[in-house]
C-alpha cells in the first residue's frame, strides 16, 4: 500500500446497531498509519446506528445522513460523490466483509494496473435463500458478457477514483457494480477474500429483492447491447413478426383464390395481428432510437469512454476529455 495515497472507504449503513462501532474500530486497525477517510452513509436507520457512530468521535469518520431510506445503491452513490481519495474502497456495514483483506486488494490493483479489484467470498456464510439467486445472476452475466467474475455480489471492492465516480447507481444496481464498470471499459481483477457470519442485526435481504435484481440485470444487459442502437432489437423483432404475418396472409390469400373458405381459419386470426405487431415494434425502435440520440446530444454525452490520449513527443493525457 502506498503511504502517499489517500483512501476513501465508503460504507452504507442501515440499522447496523452493534456493527457500527465495531466496523470503525476494525477499519482503524487495518488502516493504521495510512491517510484515509471513512465515509459512513446512514440510510435513515431506525435504531442506534447513528448514536454509535457519533459516540466513537473518530477524526477519520465522515457521517452522511440521508433524509429517508433510499436504498443501498443511492447511499453508495452519495458516498462516491463525497469521496476524494485516490482509491475508493467499498464494503458492507454488517462486518461480513473483513477489512484485513483491503491491503492485498490494493496491492493487486497497483501491481496489475487494474481499475477495479473485486472480492470473491470464500466459504460464504449466507443461507441458500440468498446464495442461489446470486449464483443464477452470476451465470447469466458470465454467459451474456465477457466479464469473467464469479462473485458479482461481493461488496468488498477497491476502485481507482475515476472508475467509481463514473458509475451511476439506481435501483439495485450496486449489486452489478463490477458489470457496470466493465461496460465502461474498466480493467477488473478478482481476489479471494474472507467472509464472516453476521453477528449483530438482521439481514435486509427479502425475496422481492430477487425480482428487482433480475429487472435491473435485464436493463443493464439491454443498455450494454442496444442503448446506442435500439432499432437493432425492436426493428429485428418487428421485421420477424411482420414477415411471419405476411407469409401467413399470402398463404391464406392463395387458399382463398383456390376456392377454399378461410373465414374460420385460426391462421387468419394469427396472421393479421402479427403484421400490426411487427409494424408497432419497428416504429417503437425508431422512436427509441430518436430518444437515444436526444439523450446523448442534449447532455453532450458520447456513446464511448476514452481511457487515454497520447500525443507522442508532447503531452500525455491520462483521463478522458469527455
Amino acid at each position: 500500500m502506498d503511504y502517499n495515497k489517500f483512501y476513501s472507504l465508503v460504507i452504507p449503513m442501515y440499522n447496523e446497531e452493534g456493527n457500527a462501532g465495531l466496523i470503525i474500530d476494525r477499519i482503524q486497525e487495518t488502516m493504521n498509519g495510512y491517510y484515509y477517510e471513512l465515509i459512513l452513509i446512514d440510510d435513515n436507520s431506525k435504531d442506534k446506528t447513528v448514536k454509535e457512530i457519533i459516540a466513537k468521535n473518530n477524526p477519520n469518520v465522515v457521517l452522511i445522513q440521508l433524509k429517508r431510506n433510499y436504498g443501498q445503491s443511492s447511499a453508495m452513490m452519495a458516498g462516491f460523490d463525497y469521496a476524494s481519495g485516490d482509491y475508493i474502497i467499498t464494503l458492507d456495514g454488517d462486518l461480513q466483509n473483513d477489512p484485513t483483506d483491503i491491503p492485498a486488494m490494493i496491492d493487486l490493483l497497483e501491481e496489475g494496473d487494474y481499475d477495479l479489484v473485486v472480492g470473491k467470498r470464500q466459504n460464504r456464510q449466507d443461507s441458500s435463500f440468498k446464495t442461489i439467486p446470486s449464483k443464477i445472476a452470476n451465470i447469466i452475466i458470465r454467459n451474456s458478457t465477457k466479464l469473467d467474475i464469479s462473485d458479482q455480489g461481493c461488496a468488498l471492492k477497491v476502485f481507482r477514483n475515476e472508475t467509481a465516480k463514473d458509475l451511476n447507481l439506481y435501483g439495485e444496481n450496486h449489486r452489478f457494480i463490477s458489470l457496470m464498470a466493465h461496460l465502461n471499459g474498466a480493467r477488473i481483477a478478482e481476489i479471494p477474500v474472507k467472509h464472516h457470519a453476521r453477528q449483530f442485526g438482521v439481514s435486509k435481504y427479502k425475496i422481492n429483492r430477487t425480482f428487482k435484481v433480475i429487472n435491473d440485470l435485464l436493463l443493464i444487459l439491454f443498455n450494454q447491447k442496444y442503448l446506442s442502437k435500439p432499432i437493432y432489437l425492436f426493428g429485428n423483432i418487428g421485421l420477424v413478426t411482420f414477415t411471419i404475418g405476411m407469409f401467413i396472409n399470402i398463404y391464406l390469400l392463395i387458399e382463398k383464390l383456390l376456392g377454399h373458405d378461410i373465414g374460420g381459419r385460426p391462421l387468419l386470426i394469427l396472421g393479421i395481428p402479427l403484421i400490426f405487431i411487427g409494424i408497432q415494434f419497428f416504429t417503437t425502435g425508431i422512436i427509441i432510437d430518436m430518444l437515444m440520440k436526444t439523450y446523448y446530444e442534449s447532455q453532450s454525452k458520447r456513446p464511448f469512454n476514452i481511457r487515454k490520449i497520447t500525443s507522442f513527443g508532447q503531452k500525455e493525457y491520462a483521463k478522458s476529455i469527455y
